[in-house]
């Protein structure tokens, strides 16, 4: 029961944020709440009017940020992204503008080709030894955030559709453009994963098996572990962060099985427990690192909003929310739903 009442008690806490995302993502996640009650779609225009949302689209001119879509944290890839993660609500016009840059950007022939520069390959032709080796995060990290902001259209099947072609014999994807490079990149291929996850819930066919196949790929390896020997693949991905960007941790790979519907696979269970291993005192979950810095300046790696901050004794709203969602759907939460008790004196 004690156990129980911890849980309760940081759901509270969770509902009582400032945060109208927070409390919108426990009640529809964490609580089961229908996406259609008047509560919900009140609580997704708080998200919409909220001053987190004003600062990420604080940067636009003429309906953009003035800098590359891909620009970290701060470019229109990038902040559709994080609308998404947000739970921002579906259908806003206003953001098309970001649509349209990101489009423009993804179906460029500068991104469909080698880039000397950068030494990297980012294109469908650019296959070596059988394998394309392409930045596929790019294209499923579109893939997702059009399809949950409402915002999908033909070209968006274009780049599922790339993804698809792209898809390693693993099920995975990578960029690594060394010839002997054989094995596909966690990094590069948990976002095609939750995007095409989304995808194929409307277009099903050869969606739904590139998705399966890729969820084997992270399954086959226990979301964290290398399959030859059992050892963790990096330190980084059994820590916790918020937000991930394109880079992977364990509860992140939680978070896109949840979407796909395989949180419920036995070869979850060991990254749940690690995830359940975490928790606090009080309930909540730490930001045990962090991938942003917030900054003015326009450079590399720069948020224009915080996220809770980085400690190992204190709760993190984004990362607690995000880990109840994973344990209330993989029946380890000890909450039904409904309207939380208050804790007894």
């Amino acid at each position: 029961m004690a156990a129980k009442w911890v849980v309760q008690s940081v759901v509270e806490e969770l509902l009582g944020s400032d945060e109208p995302t927070v409390r919108l993502r426990t009640r529809l996640e964490v609580l089961g709440e229908p996406a259609e009650s008047k509560r919900i779609k009140a609580l997704g225009e708080e998200v919409r009017r909220s001053e987190r949302v004003r600062m990420l689209l604080s940067e636009r001119r003429n309906g953009v940020p003035g800098c590359h879509p891909y620009a970290k944290w701060y470019g229109a890839h990038w902040v559709l992204a994080t609308l998404a993660d947000l739970r921002y609500p579906e259908g806003d016009r206003s953001i098309v503008p970001l649509r349209e840059q990101v489009y423009a950007w993804l179906f460029s022939k500068g991104h469909m080709e080698y880039s000397a520069k950068h030494e990297t390959y980012s294109g469908p032709y650019a296959s070596i030894r059988g394998l394309v080796r392409a930045h596929a995060s790019m294209e499923g990290n579109a893939v997702y955030y059009l399809h949950a902001l409402g915002l999908a259209d033909d070209r968006t099947e274009a780049l599922a559709d790339r993804l698809v072609e792209w898809q390693w014999p693993d099920g995975g994807w990578n960029c690594d453009k060394t010839p002997k490079a054989h094995t596909s990149s966690f990094t590069e291929s948990l976002l095609p994963l939750r995007g095409l996850a989304l995808h194929s819930r409307e277009r099903g066919g050869p969606f739904r098996e590139s998705v399966r196949r890729a969820a084997e790929y992270f399954l086959e390896r226990r979301l964290f572990r290398r399959k030859t020997d059992g050892r963790v693949i990096s330190q980084n991905f059994v820590r916790l962060h918020y937000p991930c960007y394109w880079h992977y941790d364990f509860l992140f790979g939680l978070k896109v099985m949840k979407e796909a519907g395989y949180i419920n696979d036995e070869r979850c269970a060991e990254a749940l427990s690690l995830l359940e291993s975490k928790k606090l005192r009080d309930g909540g979950f730490p930001a045990e690192k962090s991938y942003y810095r917030v900054a003015k300046s326009s450079k590399s790696g720069r948020s224009l909003v915080g996220w809770g901050g980085v400690s190992l004794r204190k709760m993190n709203e984004f990362v607690t929310v995000d880990a109840l969602s994973v344990l209330a759907a993989s029946r380890r939460s000890s909450l039904s739903g409904g309207n939380t008790r208050k804790r007894p004196k």
